[in-house]
This record gives structure tokens, sequence and C-alpha cells, in this order.
């Protein structure tokens, strides 16, 4: 038997400096990869909302979405450490947490989508969902939303704008048609009472397109909430008149809550909900093992069943028994610690925040969000929306050196996103309003 008292063989892994990590990052890992900001930041512990560099330097993270419920929860570390010393092993055996951990996440989700696949990650999840829908609908075709990404497989890729229309893409392929992003602020359509209709019947020229090369439509995939497109919030109508179009033609309809679900929405556990709708699949990854790679597919019976061909899906690592406990903690977390409450109230405050600033500093065009996801629009002219990138990386950097951590996103990459753990307090809203009407004062 192992002597697990005995730790002393484990090696220390030395500390490096920066340049030298850096040169060993070019040296010997995926060149593809990029570090955020112009000085890269060396982080090596987090707790809470606050990361901390070598120096013990505290950072307000307000970009991770993958860490719901705040940096090395306690409750979760202990799940998964409990059950790490106790059992790991694939599902062939049977094994409590992840038929409880079915049960618990279906109860959170409309009646009908009751039925669970777990993977690894949201692009795997997306993946699955893709051939769980062509198997249903014995179709091929799939309607995306333009410059969304939903995960970096070849299949996801595919169906990606924001990577196969940006730089190395390979551009559409015949299988997918584009529609346009529901965007109130740019878009075709305007703050117009209806746009939300209006948007959601452009899905039938998109059915026309996948037609005109013989493809019926399989799915419409649909982020619940916006991300890589700008932290858009579709309007009213959306989700309920593009699936009724989509649903019509013979195809199912998929909402990625990749990096919206669990509560950060506020008014709603799962974003779709704030659309009145009932997905056909719903795909889950980032947050729902806070930090621990794990993601997930629900579905309905029906379509479950038509994935019954004779092939087996066995994935190693999905819902193993470590993974469901840290799951199972999250979702604990979530419910005693009323972090969805939190996501609405103090969604609302920065809102109210970052409205407050628009008001005052012509740069910001646009304030958008929904719960703790929230997009600011930089703009040099705000009549003629011209996007300002610059500025807003600009205030990504300022920030930075205040400590508070940011990025940016969207189309013309001028939307500062904001989407930190929902375990964020008023206390740390007021502070990073406080800080960035000081960097907007002086940009």
């Amino acid at each position: 038997m192992i002597d697990t008292a005995n730790h002393s063989s484990v090696h220390a892994v030395p500390e490096r400096g920066n340049d030298e990590i850096l040169r060993l990052r070019k040296a010997h890992l995926n060149p593809t990869l990029s570090v955020a900001y112009k000085e890269p930041l060396k982080i090596v512990r987090g707790e809470g909302i606050w990361l901390y560099d070598q120096q013990g330097q505290a950072y307000l993270d307000m970009v991770n979405n993958v860490c719901h419920v705040g940096h090395c929860h306690p409750r979760v570390v202990a799940a998964g450490q409990a059950q790490m010393a106790k059992l790991n092993t694939n599902t062939r055996y049977l094994h409590d947490n992840i038929v409880e951990y079915a049960l618990r996440l279906t109860a959170t989700l409309p009646k009908s989508l009751s039925v669970v696949f777990l993977t690894n990650s949201g692009t795997e999840a997306n993946d699955l969902a893709l051939r769980l829908a062509r198997a249903h609908t014995r179709a091929a075709g799939v309607i995306v939303v333009d410059h969304a990404y939903h995960g970096h497989s070849p299949s996801m890729i595919e169906l990606s704008p924001y990577k196969f229309n940006g730089k190395g893409g390979a551009g559409q392929s015949t299988q997918v048609s584009v529609v346009p992003m529901p965007d109130t602020y740019r878009g075709l359509f305007g703050h117009s009472p209806d746009a939300g209709y209006k948007y959601g019947q452009l899905a039938a020229s998109a059915i026309g397109e996948l037609r005109e090369y013989g493809m019926a439509p399989a799915a419409f995939y649909a982020e619940s909430l916006l991300g890589c497109g700008g932290q858009i919030v579709p309007p009213p109508g959306y989700l309920a008149e593009a699936y009724a179009t989509i649903r019509a033609a013979g195809g199912v309809c998929l909402a990625d809550e990749v990096q919206v679900g669990f509560g950060r929405a506020g008014d709603h556990f799962w974003a779709f909900e704030c659309q009145g709708v009932v997905p056909d699949i719903v795909t889950l990854g980032k947050p729902i093992g806070n930090g621990h790679p794990m993601g997930a597919v629900v579905t309905t019976p029906e379509i479950a069943a038509s994935f019954v061909s004779g092939m087996e899906y066995f994935n190693t690592f999905a819902g193993n028994p470590v993974s469901c406990a840290i799951a199972l903690a999250v979702l604990d977390v979530i419910a005693d610690e009323k972090l969805q409450d939190n996501a609405l109230r103090i969604g609302q405050f920065l809102m109210d925040g970052l409205h407050e600033l628009q008001q005052r500093y012509e740069v910001i065009g646009d304030v958008r969000g929904q719960g703790l996801f929230i997009g600011a629009e930089f703009v040099r002219d705000r009549g003629a929306k011209t996007p300002d990138a610059p500025r807003a990386r600009a205030v990504v950097e300022a920030m930075k050196a205040r400590h508070v951590l940011l990025s940016t996103d969207g189309p013309d990459d001028n939307v500062l996103k904001i989407k930190p753990p929902i375990v964020f307090s008023q206390a740390n809203a007021e502070e990073f309003l406080g800080k960035l009407d000081e960097v907007m004062r002086g940009i």
C-alpha cells in the first residue's frame, strides 16, 4: 500500500521570474497562446474575488466567469479533496455522485430537459450536442449567430464566426448559415419595440441559404447572452421567434449557456429563461466546476433516444466522482449563499453606476447587461457610434495599473467586458466604479 503520509518525494516547482517564464513558454508551449496585458502578470494565488501575484499584490478579478463562486471556494475545494482522497474512476462503475448530480442539475431546468451527458469542457459539450442534433433530425445544416464562439474543436470552429471569419480562419462552410447579431445598439433594427421579433425572423432566410446548398437545418446554435459578440443582451422575443422558425423547418434549438448559466443572469438561473423559451438542448461549461474542467449537455428524452444507434458514447474522464463532487458543491454554494440574487442586485448596481458614468463621458457609447454579465462600449463619436478600440484597451491597462482586471471583446474589440465571479460585492462594485471614474478623467 502506498504511504500517503510521506510527501517528501514530491519535487517542488522552482520559482522563475516573468522573463524566464515567457522565454520557456515561447520555446516549449503552444506558439498561438497569448498572455493578457502589455506587462504580463504572474498569478500565484486566488481567493474569492481576488487574484494575487508573486509579490502578494491583490487584483480585483472582474473578468473570470469560470471561478463562478469565487477562486478556491473552501467548500468546493474541500469537496474535491475529500473525493479525490477516496476514489476517482470512470463511469463504467456505479457511483452515487453522477446520478445525484444529474438529479440536482435537471431540477434547475425545465421539465422536458431531463437527460444529461457529462463532458470535460464547453467545447466538448457543444461538439456532442451537434452529434445529438444531427442524429435526431437526420439533417446537417446549422444556423449560428454572427461573431459567436462555441468552442475550439474542428466542428466548433466551423460553427464559430468569431473563429472562421477571424485571423487564420478558413471562412464559412456550406453547412453553416449565419444570422446577424440581435444588437439593439448597432444592429439593423435599433431599439424598436419589435426588434426581437424582426431579428428572429431572419432565421428564415438563413434556412433558405442552407437549402440552396441542398441542406436541411439540423440546429440553431445561440448563446443566451452573446459573449464574444460584445456582451449583447438579445431584445425580448428574439429567441421565441427564432426557435419557432427553426422548429417549423425541422431543426432543433440549442442554448449555449457555457458562459452565462448558473445564476449569472440574476433574474433567472439560466439566461435562456430571460427570453421565456425552452430549448431542445442546453450546453454547459466554464462555471459548472468553478475552475475544474467539466461540461454538460442536457436534452430531452426524445433527442437522447435518437442518439442510440449502437455506437456507445463513452468519455474516460467525464462524470467521474471527483468532478461530480465538485459540481454538486458549486450548486450548494450558489443556493446557500444566494448568489443568483447577488448577481441580480450587484449587477443592477453596476449598471446604474456605468449609466451615470456614461452621462458624464461621451466616449461611453452604450452600457448593457444582464445580472453580472455587462458590457460598456467605447466610441470616438457618440452620434456616429465610431468604435474606439484603442481607448477601450487603454482603459483595461489603466485599470490593471490600479489592480482591477478587465478585458475587451466585440467585433471591433471596443467593448469593456465585465463578468466577475458572482460573489462580487457592492464594496467591490464601488471600488471598480471609483477607479473607472478616475481612469476616465485621465484618458
